[in-house]
């Protein structure tokens, strides 16, 4: 029903008293007639008039489109439902979507066949598609009633509204107050009515004079509640209006609204009632689903006059209930038998071709005890929900198929895969619940060790750590006898496990525990894998000294992609990467972090792509280019703010190190050392004491180096993990006078380099070799260490070598050779931008005679947003807006937006132009 479809006495109730609030949505709906964004959520109790401000603002929305979508509490379960009635009347522009977006919405709402979409990649999908329908006509979205959206919309709603720009798009929802599914969107809080706009609505609602007694007390028990006051007038009769007996007492809200409804539902007759019974129990809205069941029941069409006549529902073009707590009287006023007689016949009239999902829900409903038959049908709807993307709605029906299951294995099969699900969704707490339900059960083999996996995967997801590696561990020896192709993937995830937890892993789960199950795991009878192979050699490096699993590790890399799928490769692409992080190999590493990125976009796997782009920043971070290493740091910003993943800020620590920001590093290690402590992440801690170490180096701050250094190797249970930290500790101790810890440490990084043999990793030890070596062999060192450094495209370490070369010819008074040295140290580390480093070489050449050369003057992108220097380099590298929009998680139009703002700022009028005025070399991502 529209708002001039509406009764006189209802428009003029549902304004009365908001004078603020329609107010504010005025300025909503200016903004986006000039081309803005905004987005808002009105909360408030039941009744309170949410829906009556919605239907303000389709009043009110001149020149503008309004589309809308309202949550229905029976429809939670049915994935992407209110997303799909919200985007339904704009499908028609999907064809000018990017092909990713375009197939990950088609598939998300059945329109196509396709691999399960990642969530936020539909969310991208939404944006654009909302985008483009605001390039014809600004566009208004109401939204009503999101705590009863189904969780997929919900999540893809807030994304969107958490994006928006500039794309002259108004996103307006509604919520009961307490409403927590769209955090970080701004609010505005509905209230009562205050006693005089109560007073004045009253009178509105009467034809006749009303006892002053009868009046202060409906006020009192109203509570300024619009809706409730309406509720009790229509409850008195006039003689109750005179005399002031017969008033209900003061009761909580809810329960009067309720009871209210409930009585006028009573009253009907008992055909109408069971029609609004049907209408109720599918809230799809559509009138024929409703008349064919009706008809399947013996209701005649002239059953829904009553409920019209008395104001609870209208049968036209769409079923709709006057309130959503009418909708639920229907519903739960009548009994069991007679809800599952009503699902029943919507099951009955439900297309089994064209909705088999709704019928399959609507036949458990119907359901008086265990049925395996529809039980399988759910499990059936699970698997496409789980295609579609909607991990949450598969859950659900493999949770209603479990409680329909009579068979005790089948029963725990189904609850363990409804725990995967719910651990995939996020939802870690139903999770739990799942798999306390089965903790007792009878379960084979198998389902223990699935459902261990699963305790192990969400362990692993709520701490980093902790548990994880235990039950994972467990869960390989379980699978053992079942699937060794599964058990050794499980082992592997169980070293990963220990790996990430360190030292703080729990007990049987440290990594020497780890190692040796996973060498006692039972071998594949198929020639290795490359996963079989990264399994051997991340046990035998780990159990028998970090040279033993050279071999083994390095054939898994060179294999590592073969004859794979591209979610194959996902899932194991992080530990290839790390794999080659721990063997020096840096070309390797280049390659894998690069591919990894691509292949996250690619597929849009978002889930993916904040250890994606950490992989690629540290890479980048090593090889100097700390500008393309910063915009990927503020672009995984980006993505953990939409994904809300819980990595470490382990980029940004890293670059804040490399450019001698003290306070950046100090305040993020801090930060990050609090957060992995609590989640049981001690790689964490490795990582947040290596920053300090670097940057404290750089400083010429060694005792504090030597102290950030010792903390980060402390756990030595992993050579390869600390190996990153080793030399920071050389160079500290050596340059504190502290010879018998340097040498200490300098053993277990020839140790690495020895055994891996890579350029990079021997010119690394050669820097440090020559820290320690007298006077007569550390030249030679130095210059080899150059020489192989060189070798590489790691600057960094390359031009640390040329500035302890530069300090050691100094101290032996060679002051030209020395200027020689400083002068290349200076110049690469003032152009990367390490600028304590820089600041230490500077010191030493001026102090060998030499001059340093100034930095260049910041350039025009100084005055240049973060958001905007973003854009600008993506630009500049090329990308399209489509394609900066994608990975930035906001629109082309708003793009196109910042692009006008930054040629303003930085006094160009093209994107050619921006190569000339933005410092640093073009990405290749």
């Amino acid at each position: 029903m529209q708002p001039s479809d509406l009764p006189g006495w209802r428009r003029g109730a549902e304004l009365t008293g908001r004078r603020l609030e329609c107010s504010a949505l005025d300025r909503l709906i200016r903004d986006v007639r000039s081309g803005s964004s905004q987005a808002l959520v009105v909360h408030g109790e039941p009744g309170v008039g949410k829906t009556a401000l919605l239907e303000y603002v389709a009043v009110q929305a001149l020149g503008c489109r309004v589309i809308r979508a309202a949550g229905i509490q029976s429809e939670m379960e049915l994935v992407f439902a209110g997303l799909h009635q919200l985007c339904a009347p704009v499908l028609d522009l999907l064809d000018n979507l990017p092909a990713p977006q375009r197939d990950a919405l088609r598939t998300a709402f059945g329109l196509s066949a396709g691999p399960p979409p990642d969530l936020f990649l539909v969310g991208l999908a939404v944006l654009g598609l909302l985008s483009e329908a605001a390039e014809q006509q600004p566009l208004i979205c109401l939204v009503d009633d999101v705590q009863w959206l189904d969780r997929a919309s919900a999540q893809v709603l807030a994304f969107v509204a958490r994006r928006l720009g500039a794309e002259a798009i108004g996103l307006l929802f509604t919520a009961r107050a307490g409403s927590t599914s769209l955090g970080g969107v701004p609010e505005l809080a509905l209230s009562g009515l205050q006693e005089a706009d109560a007073r004045m609505l009253l009178n509105t609602l009467l034809n006749s004079p009303l006892d002053a007694r009868v009046r202060d007390q409906i006020i009192f028990e109203a509570r300024g509640n619009p809706l409730a006051l309406l509720e009790l007038v229509r409850g008195l009769s006039p003689t109750e209006f005179a005399g002031g007996f017969g008033l209900p007492s003061a009761a909580p809200l809810s329960s009067d609204l309720e009871e209210s409804f409930l009585q006028c539902v009573a009253a009907l007759p008992d055909r109408t009632r069971t029609l609004l019974l049907v209408a109720a129990a599918d809230p799809s809205g559509d009138p024929a689903l409703v008349w064919r069941a009706a008809s399947w029941l013996g209701i005649a069409p002239n059953a829904a006059t009553p409920a019209a006549d008395a104001d609870l529902a209208d049968f036209g073009t769409r079923v709709r209930f006057r309130h959503p707590l009418a909708r639920a009287a229907a519903y739960h006023g009548s009994t069991i038998q007679q809800r599952q007689a009503a699902h029943r016949a919507l099951a009955e009239a439900t297309d089994q071709a064209h909705d088999p999902d709704r019928r399959a829900w609507h036949r458990a409903q119907a359901a008086p005890g265990t049925d395996e038959d529809v039980a399988t049908e759910l499990e059936r709807s699970a698997g496409r929900a789980r295609a579609r993307g909607g991990l949450a709605a598969a859950s659900a029906f493999l949770k209603q198929a479990a409680t329909l299951t009579l068979d005790p294995a089948e029963r725990a099969r189904r609850a363990v895969a409804a725990a995967q699900a719910e651990i995939q969704a996020g939802s870690f707490d139903s999770a739990q619940d799942l798999l306390s339900m089965i903790e007792h059960g009878p379960l084979t083999a198998s389902q223990r060790a699935g459902a261990d996996m699963a305790r192990a995967h969400l362990a692993f997801n709520t701490s980093r750590g902790g548990d994880a590696p235990v039950l994972l561990l467990k869960a390989a020896k379980q699978l053992e006898s079942i699937d060794v192709a599964l058990s050794r993937a499980t082992y592997l995830d169980a070293l990963s496990a220990s790996i990430f937890a360190g030292r703080l892993a729990s007990a049987g789960g440290h990594v020497p525990e780890a190692a040796r199950a996973a060498i006692a795991a039972p071998r594949s009878s198929h020639p290795p894998t490359p996963i079989d192979l990264l399994l051997d050699g991340t046990a035998a490096g780990l159990h028998h000294g970090y040279a033993a699993g050279v071999p083994s590790l390095t054939a898994g890399l060179q294999a590592f992609g073969t004859d794979m799928s591209a979610e194959e490769e996902l899932r194991w692409m992080w530990l290839a990467g790390v794999t080659a992080m721990r063997l020096w190999d840096d070309a390797r590493w280049n390659q894998l972090s690069i591919r990894y990125v691509q292949l996250a976009r690619q597929t849009g796997a978002l889930s993916e792509l904040p250890l994606a782009l950490t992989l690629r920043t540290f890479a980048l971070l090593v090889a100097g280019d700390l500008p393309s290493a910063a915009s990927l740091t503020d672009e995984l910003h980006v993505v953990q703010e939409v994904t809300r993943s819980g990595l470490a800020p382990y980029c940004a620590m890293a670059l804040a190190a490399l450019r001698g920001d003290e306070d950046k590093v100090a305040s993020l290690s801090d930060g990050a050392l609090r957060d992995v402590t609590a989640r049981g992440e001690g790689s964490g801690i490795n990582f947040a004491e290596w920053s300090k170490a670097l940057l404290y180096n750089g400083l010429g701050k060694y005792e504090l180096a030597v102290a950030a250094a010792e903390i980060s190797v402390a756990y030595d249970k992993d050579l390869a993990n600390n190996c990153w930290c080793l030399p920071e500790l050389i160079e500290a101790t050596a340059r504190s006078g502290m010879t018998e810890k340097a040498h200490r440490a300098y053993r277990g990084l020839s140790e690495v380099a020895e055994a891996a043999r890579s350029d990079w990793v021997l010119g690394v030890q050669a820097r440090c070799h020559a820290l320690l070596a007298e006077d007569e062999v550390a030249e030679p060192l130095y210059q080899e260490a150059i020489n192989l450094c060189s070798k590489s495209q790691l600057r960094v370490d390359l031009a640390r070598a040329h500035l302890l070369y530069g300090e050691w010819l100094r101290r032996q008074r060679r002051r030209i050779d020395a200027r020689e040295q400083l002068t290349a140290a200076n110049s690469m580390l003032e152009e990367m931008g390490m600028t304590a480093f820089a600041a230490r070489a500077g010191r030493e050449l001026r102090a060998a005679g030499g001059r340093t050369h100034k930095r260049p003057a910041p350039g025009p992108s100084q005055g240049l947003t973060a958001q905007e220097e973003q854009i600008a380099r993506m630009a500049r590298d090329g990308l399209s807006n489509p394609e900066i929009g994608t990975r930035l998680f906001i629109s082309a139009r708003t793009v196109q937006y910042h692009l006008r703002k930054i040629f303003t700022k930085l006094g160009i009028t093209s994107r050619s132009q921006l190569e000339s005025v933005l410092p640093g070399a073009p990405s290749r991502l």
